[in-house]
């Protein structure tokens, strides 16, 4: 493990029942320090995470044309193909860069229900639900990616109260805002490096995270996930193989009057030549797109007010995210 605090936390005792306090205590000093930690015990199958990985190489591995058919309709709309140099995530961070060194597929909600007006119809659930797009190839692409997609659900329930516990919070506390959730899931590949990056150009520039919390399953490859400490030094991010990476997002941060962190990341280019191909799966935990983010109970006092503004999701979210897009 390195120097750095990045601690690994094993959820065993939770789902068992026993130690929850002591899960929570080791949480919620990771939030309020690094704002990123690792859990192990998630109870998330091997199998699951590996028809994941291996259906999302496999269409990555496609023709750009192949791919370029389930291309993202809009700007603002987190679904389907996201070609090499249409994203800048420094953006995020009211920066500029050249385009991020990536290319991306991404889903949102897979079962929205037809015909209720609150998904498609009233302010804010546009985009949050938009219509997701499959590729017909490779095969069994749709499914491993719903199958993951349910797993991380149960490990945003898992994660979520233990954040509630954490904040002296009732364990299901954010167990309403989370019920019509509009978390995405996004496969990011990022490719050998066949020519130099362009000055200033990362795998992915350095940024904070829009919603509540995002769970990262990366992977050991030159050329990964950086976490800049409050000095302002960066920081080799762990690969857990049998675990998951978790960090705070904006959200939460603004949930919680800072007192968990939202922080600043980026993924670095490969440093031994750009030969390394990595595959990194996030999901970005959001809640309904009208939950009011407003400072809670627990997170304030009359030396230390509310910091923020109440804010909806929606509000937050969609405009800041579509500035990533290429113009």
């Amino acid at each position: 493990m390195p120097s750095y605090a990045f601690p690994i936390i094993d959820l065993s005792p939770w789902h068992a029942g026993e130690g929850r306090r002591e899960v929570a205590a080791s949480v919620r000093t990771a939030c309020e320090t690094t704002g990123f930690f690792a859990v192990i015990g998630h109870q998330v199958p091997v199998e699951t995470i590996e028809a994941m990985r291996s259906s999302s190489r496999a269409f990555f591995d496609l023709p750009v044309a192949r791919k370029m058919e389930v291309a993202r309709p809009k700007p603002e709309q987190n679904r389907g193909y996201h070609a090499e140099g249409t994203e800048t995530l420094a953006r995020l961070a009211g920066n500029e860069s050249p385009p991020d060194y990536k290319e991306v597929f991404a889903i949102g909600p897979p079962d929205v229900p037809d015909g209720d007006p609150w998904y498609h119809d009233l302010p804010g659930a546009y985009p949050n639900y938009a219509a997701n797009l499959w590729p017909t190839d490779p095969p069994g692409f749709k499914a491993a990616w719903r199958a993951y997609w349910s797993a991380m659900e149960v490990l945003q329930d898992t994660v979520c109260r233990v954040f509630a516990t954490s904040l002296d919070l009732p364990e299901d506390w954010f167990a309403r805002h989370l019920a019509r959730h509009c978390s995405m899931l996004r496969a990011l590949n990022y490719p050998a490096q066949l020519h130099p990056p362009g000055p200033g150009q990362l795998r992915a520039g350095e940024h904070t995270d829009l919603g509540m919390l995002t769970i990262l399953k990366n992977e050991a490859a030159d050329g990964g996930l950086e976490v800049r400490d409050v000095a302002g030094n960066w920081h080799v991010a762990p690969v857990v193989e049998e675990g998951f990476v978790v960090n705070i997002g904006d959200l939460l941060m603004r949930w919680t009057n800072d007192r968990f962190s939202s922080t600043l990341h980026r993924v670095a280019n490969p440093r031994a030549g750009g030969g390394a191909r990595r595959l990194s799966i996030a999901y970005f935990v959001a809640p309904a797109y009208d939950s009011v983010i407003k400072c809670l109970p627990t997170c304030q006092t009359s030396d230390w007010p509310a910091k923020y503004a109440p804010v909806t999701v929606a509000e937050y979210r969609n405009a800041r995210f579509a500035r990533t897009a290429a113009a």
